[in-house]
C-alpha cells in the first residue's frame, strides 16, 4: 500500500504537457453542449450539487461550525447539515459559499492546469470526494461519490497521459460553465423558488433582498468564468 500511495503521489506531484489548443478547445466545446442540453444537464448538474455541498461543509468547518451530514438526492438538490450559531458572519459566509463554490474550485483547478498538474487535479479530486464520503448520510449520495471516485480513480491510474489531460480539462469548463446555471434558474424561479433556498435564507439574515444576493452570485460566477478561461489561455500552443 505505501509503494502505491508513494507512486500515486510521484505521478500526481510531476508535470504533464499542457495539450494543444485543439484539444483545449474541445473539451471546451463539449462541456458547453453538456451544460446546455436538457438531457445532459441532469447529470452535470449533480456533479455541481456534490461541489456545492462541499462547499457548505468545508466553509462551515473553517468557521467552526460542527458538520453533521450531507445528502444528495436524485433531483439533483442536496442539504448539508451543521451546528453553531444560527445568525453572525460565520452562519453568513457558510450559506454563501454553496453557490459560489464551483466557479471557485474551477479557478483553483484551472492554475493547477496551467502549471501542467491535469494528473494531480484528478487525484485531488478522488481525495476530496473520499473526504466528503464520510459525511454523506444517504444512500443515493453514498453511491454517486462512490461512482464519481471509481471514474476519477480508474482515468487517474490506468489512462493515458493524452486522456487524463482531456478530462481533467473537461472537468474544469464544466465546473466554470455550470457554475452560473443554476444562479440563473433560481433567478427566473422568483417567487415560485423555496424560501429556504440559499440566498432566501441570507436574505433573513441580512434584511437585503433575496434577488440582490441572487444577481451578486450569478456575477460573482460570471466573473469566475471569465477570469477561468483567461487562466487557461495562457497555457494553450
Amino acid at each position: 500500500m505505501a509503494g502505491v500511495l508513494s507512486e500515486i503521489w510521484d505521478r500526481a506531484t510531476t508535470a504533464q504537457p499542457v495539450p494543444t489548443t485543439t484539444v483545449v478547445a474541445l473539451t471546451g466545446l463539449a462541456a458547453l453542449l453538456l451544460v446546455a442540453m436538457p438531457a445532459t444537464w441532469h447529470r452535470v448538474r449533480l456533479g455541481i450539487t456534490v461541489v456545492h455541498e462541499g462547499g457548505h461543509a468545508l466553509v462551515g468547518v473553517l468557521v467552526g461550525r460542527r458538520l453533521q451530514g450531507i445528502r444528495l438526492h436524485a433531483d439533483t438538490s442536496g442539504l448539508t447539515v451543521s451546528r453553531g450559531r444560527p445568525t453572525g458572519p460565520g452562519m453568513l459566509v457558510t450559506l454563501l459559499a454553496g453557490y459560489l463554490a464551483p466557479a471557485l474550485v474551477g479557478l483553483g483547478a484551472a492554475l493547477l492546469l496551467t502549471g501542467g498538474y491535469a494528473l494531480g487535479l484528478l487525484w485531488l479530486s478522488v481525495v476530496l470526494m473520499a473526504a466528503m464520503l464520510v459525511w454523506i448520510r444517504n444512500v443515493y449520495g453514498f453511491l454517486v461519490l462512490v461512482v464519481g471516485i471509481a471514474a476519477a480513480g480508474t482515468i487517474s491510474w490506468y489512462g493515458a497521459p493524452a486522456t487524463q489531460a482531456a478530462c481533467a480539462y473537461l472537468l474544469v469548463w464544466l465546473l466554470l460553465l455550470a457554475a452560473p446555471r443554476p444562479v440563473v434558474e433560481l433567478l427566473l424561479a422568483g417567487r415560485g423558488r423555496s424560501r429556504n433556498s440559499d440566498p432566501d435564507q441570507v436574505a433573513r439574515l441580512t434584511h437585503i433582498p433575496a434577488t440582490v444576493w441572487i444577481v451578486a452570485m450569478l456575477a460573482a460566477n460570471l466573473a469566475g468564468l471569465v477570469v477561468g478561461a483567461s487562466t487557461l489561455a495562457p497555457g494553450l500552443h
